[in-house]
């Protein structure tokens, strides 16, 4: 897995957004007259699109989701992005990488301005040369492969051997799947063993010190 382009997930590989988004999507389901009373049930709401969760879990009609979205973004806008915090590490293991010569990319589902505003919110930006996201009126069925094939023609990476998907749920392994790229499933985040081995993980880091030792092996 050493390769010259890197790209990362962002929501639970770069950074736990745990606390922003569970309480985004508290809010988002309180105008909706629901009440949440286990917090870990809306781990599972962090990685996928939001729509496609609360159609998935709440039932809600492609309406509904959509203003649940909407919903979700007026909290989110305002706190729930800079309720998070960088895993431990993960700076560390950003510096070595560049001073390696390699090439960092970010591809996440997360709207664009947010994912920008929270990297450099952390002094984070600066080790990458994109910063890929979902423009916040993306069409719907809007992917993750779509955001890598995104990440990767602005890096101008056509030979797909040298490049590898960094991320911690399934949508990011089906992504580097669909494009046809190497993925790195992480352990520290949202996603387990079962769920990267189910969606064919090329390789599985436990930690950050093994991503560490993968990416610079």
């Amino acid at each position: 897995m050493n390769k010259a382009y890197i790209l990362f997930d962002l929501d639970g590989t770069l950074t736990d957004p745990g606390l922003g988004i569970t309480n985004s999507v508290a809010h988002a389901l309180a105008h909706f007259g629901i009440t949440v009373t286990d917090r870990t049930q809306l781990y599972r709401f962090i990685g996928p699109p939001l729509i496609d969760s609360f159609m998935e879990y709440y039932g809600f009609t492609e309406e509904q989701a959509v203003e649940a979205v909407k919903v979700y973004r007026e909290y989110f806008a305002e706190r729930g992005w800079a309720e998070n915090t960088v895993y431990e590490g993960i700076e560390t293991l950003l510096v070595e990488l560049t001073a390696a010569g390699k090439i960092l990319l970010v591809a996440t589902s997360k709207p664009q301005i947010f994912a920008e505003r929270i990297l450099t919110h952390f002094g984070l930006d600066k080790y990458f040369t994109h910063i890929c996201g979902v423009a916040l009126q993306a069409p719907r069925g809007y992917s993750k492969a779509d955001v890598i094939r995104e990440a990767l023609a602005k890096a101008g990476v056509t030979d797909l051997s040298t490049a590898v998907m960094v991320g911690d749920r399934h949508h990011d392994i089906d992504g580097a799947k669909a494009v046809g790229l190497d993925s790195i499933g992480v352990l520290y985040g949202y996603g387990d063993r079962e769920e990267h081995e189910k969606a064919g993980a090329d390789v599985i880091a436990e930690s950050v010190d093994e991503l560490y030792r993968l990416l610079l092996s």
